[in-house]
């Protein structure tokens, strides 16, 4: 056993009694390498269980020079009892689009942070980086000279500034693909490096980009501006490959359920009547797709991914808004535009048109560490589609209106209409 001292840490103990893999024995296992951080962080867990209360202080201003993010600071309350952990810094590192690395790649990271912090680390981050966890302030400038230099990675994105753009797998191993998520993940990220690394707005913001609208990365749910691929022509049919299927020849969701036997494949069942808008059907022995009422949920592509295939006339849905709990509570994206060419010949000039609008708006109106979606629910969607120059379109509601009130704007009126406001509601006073 390395030089460290191991703290008496009962309560922790516990969790490593159970039948699945523990946080704390793998933090414990590399305490006895000769970490004495991972230890000493033990020890303030159990001192945290005992008290009941966080023994962790907010960092204030910590970074690297010329860089406003990329760098959580953190201090032990207790330094005297964890002296090691005194500092615990976070840095978060920029993973390259969908997350492909080389072995060489993660070596030189781990020999870098063993090196220089903590060794421990956490692959992903809810935002995409890779994060390492636990460094002192006297650290962080080489540290980011190390990954600067020996390895080619840059910090991403913390606090009120754009977070790490992140993407799906997308067409380097995905047929479903409409998009190319990759590219459009790098470009966004080489084009706004100046919000992503020098803060400048109310609060975070986050880009995800999804190549279909299986959304594996969970834009829709995570992001404030959702890139989702889609398509606007009809759905490929293989007709043949359907009577494959229902023939039991092929096997529904590429035999991913093939654990037990679920009978023979009945595709009115778990197909036609599983359709959220009912615009499938039967006829002729064939399958018919009412193309029209199509919401792209993707279910029965991914039932017979042999037999139906998404459209090529393809581009993205955008959708804003949709964040986790803060002030108002979890909320899904407002869809904005259904359909958007994504074309990197042009530089996605459309989209970004449409992103420097609503950050326009937003930096302009946002409250302190106050989302967007949070800033469309309180200055109402009417508001966001006026500042981001958009057509109101039905898609962008649930259902119709259930009230008689619209409210219409002096140069909406027909014919024109003026008034003096002020003495409108002077006369009006209570």
């Amino acid at each position: 056993m390395a030089d460290v001292k191991k703290h008496d840490t009962p309560m922790v103990d516990e969790l490593k009694s159970g039948p699945w893999p523990s946080f704390a024995d793998d933090i414990e296992q590399a305490g006895l390498k000769g970490k004495q951080a991972c230890l000493d962080l033990l020890g303030q867990l159990e001192l945290s269980y005992k008290h009941k209360e966080t023994h962790w202080k907010h960092g204030g201003i910590v970074g690297v020079f010329g860089y406003g993010g990329g760098v959580i600071g953190r201090y032990s309350d207790v330094p005297d009892k964890f002296p090691a952990i005194a500092h615990f810094h976070t840095v978060r590192v920029n993973q390259p689009a969908s997350k492909f690395y080389t072995t060489a790649f993660l070596r030189k990271i781990c020999d870098i942070w063993d090196h220089r912090g903590s060794g421990m680390t956490n692959l992903h981050g809810s935002t995409g980086d890779m994060v390492l966890l636990g460094t002192s302030t006297d650290q962080l400038e080489p540290i980011f000279y190390d990954l600067t230099h020996q390895v080619g990675a840059d910090l991403g994105g913390s606090g009120s500034n754009l977070r790490t753009p992140s993407c799906c797998v997308g067409k380097a191993r995905c047929e479903w693909a409409c998009i190319d998520t990759q590219d459009i993940c790098y470009n966004l990220t080489m084009t706004y490096q100046d919000e992503l690394h020098r803060p400048a707005f109310p609060y975070k913001f986050k880009f995800k980009v999804s190549g279909c609208p299986n959304d594996c990365v969970a834009a829709i749910a995570r992001s404030d501006c959702a890139i989702i691929g889609t398509w606007r022509d009809d759905i490929r049919i293989d007709q043949e490959a359907v009577k494959a299927y229902i023939g039991g020849e092929l096997k529904p969701n590429a035999g991913a359920h093939s654990d037990r036997d679920w009978g023979p494949f009945d595709i009115q069942k778990e197909v036609i009547d599983l359709c959220p808008t009912k615009c499938m059907w039967m006829e002729d022995g064939e399958l018919k797709i009412n193309n029209r009422e199509c919401t792209r949920c993707m279910h029965c592509i991914n039932v017979m991914p042999e037999a139906l295939r998404p459209g090529t006339d393809t581009g993205a849905t955008i959708l804003v808004g949709a964040k986790a709990p803060i002030l108002d509570g979890a909320q899904l994206g407002t869809l904005a535009i259904p359909f958007i060419r994504m074309d990197k010949e042009d530089d996605y000039e459309e989209f970004k048109d449409f992103v420097d609008k609503i950050w326009d708006w937003w930096m302009e109106e946002g409250k302190n560490r106050e989302r967007f979606g949070e800033l469309i629910q309180r200055q109402s969607l009417q508001e966001f589609i006026r500042r981001a120059e958009l057509k109101p379109i039905p898609q962008m509601v649930k259902e119709p209106r259930s009230n008689p009130y619209v409210f219409w704007r002096e140069e909406e009126v027909e014919g024109g209409w003026q008034r003096d406001v002020k003495e409108f509601r002077a006369r009006h006073a209570a």
